[in-house]
This record gives C-alpha cells, structure tokens and sequence, in this order.
C-alpha cells in the first residue's frame, strides 16, 4: 500500500486522572482538547496524565492517535444510542485526531514527523473496559476489538514540540507488509498463525508489551 499523503493534526488532546462515572475506576481517558503547543518528550506529552501506565503510557505507548473517520462509522453502528460523549476527538482517549490515516495505511514502524517531534509507530491501541465505563456503552471496548478502529500509539524518537494545525507526514515506512490492523488482527484474533505471530514479532519497532503477548502465543 502506497504511503498516504500527509494529514493535518485536528486537535491534541490531554486528561487528568479522574474517577470514571462508576465512581471507582481511576482514569485519564477523558481527555480534552488544548489550543496551545504542547511539548512531547519520551514519555509523552507534558500534562498529560495515565492512571494505569500498564496499558497507556511510557516509552513504547507514549501518545495515542486516532482516526477522526471512525467517529460517523460508530454513529453508524449504534445509532441514537451512542451517547454524546462518543461524538468527537478525545472519546476513545487519544491525544491526537486526524482525518485521512487510519489503521489500515498507518503501518507498523512508520516514522512520522509532527512539529519538531518524530514519533514512531510501536503497536495497535487494545481497548479495555474503561471505554465502557466512561461511555455507559457496555460492549464498546468489544466491538473496537471486532472492527480494528484501535487507534495507534507512538515512541517519541525525537521529542519536541506540537500543537493543532500541525502536518503530520510518514517519512520513513520500514514495513510495508504489516499495517496496524494486520498486527492488531493477527496479535486479537487470528494468533494461531504462527508464521504471521514470528514476522510481527521480528519488527525491531514493535512494543515490548507486543513482544511478550507474543512469546506467550508461541509458548
């Protein structure tokens, strides 16, 4: 698949960590938007928060990004049941929206420049029940699952600066074989494949939380 023209960063999402509408579960998912440049740094983006550093966070899962072209493809699923908070950039957590890129022509090992920032593609976002809890919407980390729309997260290989309005440009694509959603696919649901789990597994850019999900497949 031919490298996507670039796309423009629609809105940078941050969150604090906060109780979720259960009263319980602590999270930063709900994230909101920042209309100033921020500063990315190996860790992520500065002010930004995450409860559970596990499944968000850190060098390999630094910044989540997410398709802006999801959003009328889950209005389109649930209909008048979707509830207002799915209705625009931050729902799913992610701290950078955009049109045109999505999970199947955003590859794995992508190196993208934003601003001053070079990011690197390092794994599929894999939804957990915390989308459920913030949205009221029991099966949604289920169906992110069923249909791939996972977002992606980032390695800060260069940190720096962004903010909203900024082009986002794929400047170097080491794997043309293996989109997000082939990984995500092949990690979710066809892992029986040992051959397609061995060459996702030999991408040097791959999350070690990957890696390890996998080494447990191959037993």
């Amino acid at each position: 698949m031919p490298i996507p023209a670039p796309t423009v960063i629609a809105s940078i999402q941050i969150g604090r960590i906060v109780r979720l509408p259960d009263g319980e579960t602590p999270s930063a998912i709900a994230k909101r938007p920042v209309d100033r440049a921020v500063q990315v740094g190996p860790e992520g983006i500065v002010g930004d928060e995450q409860a559970d550093r596990s499944v968000h966070g850190g060098v390999d899962k630094a910044v989540l990004h997410y398709s802006l072209d999801h959003y009328a493809s889950w209005w389109s699923d649930y209909g008048d049941a979707l509830p207002a908070s799915l209705s625009g950039g931050g729902a799913f957590g992610e701290n950078l929206s955009s049109a045109g890129w999505t999970e199947e022509t955003v590859h794995l090992g992508d190196r993208i420049r934003v601003g001053s920032v070079l990011f690197e593609v390092s794994q599929a976002r894999q939804p957990c029940f915390k989308l459920n809890v913030r949205h009221g919407v029991e099966d949604l980390a289920w169906r992110v699952q069923k249909t791939g729309r996972s977002g992606w997260y980032y390695r800060v290989l260069e940190p720096g600066t962004i903010r909203a309005g900024d082009s986002a440009e794929i400047v170097e694509r080491p794997h043309p074989d293996w989109p997000v959603q082939r990984g995500f696919m092949t990690l979710m649901r066809d892992f029986q494949n040992v051959e397609a789990l061995r060459s996702l597994r030999a991408i040097p850019a791959l999350a070690q939380a990957w890696v390890q999900q996998i080494d447990r497949r191959l037993g």
